[in-house]
């Protein structure tokens, strides 16, 4: 296989948060500068209270966005009377990436040892919209980034990568079928 060229993915960032402001998310420029020095675009961002219907609306509108690929999220993944994430999002998904959850959490044990079971991160496929549900830490945000997304959104990475599904992922529509 000849060597690919670089393709250059838009993303949108959440932070979910009763108390960040976009001058003290930390969480957020984790992601955000990640994103941009991968050389990706970062196309929206956003914080919003952790209530389930503003988390969403604010994810499903860009998951219908032709300009947004693939949307990450920060916060509401524990087990709190607040952390809604996972509520909010996963009604939302067409299909399940059980993978990344396996995943992360591996990776995060070997950092934060069994803490990690305190964390319900997932991931799944809105419309042909990758949505990833990170915890609120940005070291959470590192480690699924620099550990998992960096790779899966290179287009160089072998043996396989989601950029080089994207155009795919609509198949079913093409075809008819649900």
């Amino acid at each position: 296989m000849a060597d690919r060229s670089f393709i250059p993915v838009r993303f949108a960032v959440l932070t979910v948060s009763d108390s960040r402001t976009l001058e003290d998310d930390k969480s957020g420029d984790t992601l955000a500068e990640r994103i941009e020095a991968a050389g990706h675009q970062l196309i929206d961002r956003a914080i919003a209270p952790d209530e389930t219907k503003r988390i969403s609306d604010i994810v499903g509108a860009w998951c219908v966005d032709s300009e947004i690929d693939a949307v990450i999220t920060t916060g509401g993944t524990g087990f709190t009377g607040r952390d809604v994430t996972p509520e909010a999002l996963e009604p939302l998904f067409d299909k399940r990436m059980d993978g990344f959850s396996h995943l992360f959490h591996r990776i995060s044990f070997d950092k934060i040892g069994t803490s990690t079971i305190q964390s319900r991160a997932t991931a799944g496929l809105v419309d042909q919209t990758f949505v990833f549900v990170l915890p609120g830490s940005p070291g959470a945000c590192r480690d699924a980034w620099d550990h998992i997304l960096k790779d899966q959104f290179d287009y160089r990475h072998k043996p396989c990568n989601f950029v080089e599904i994207m155009p795919r992922l609509d198949e079913h529509l093409r075809r008819g079928g649900g």
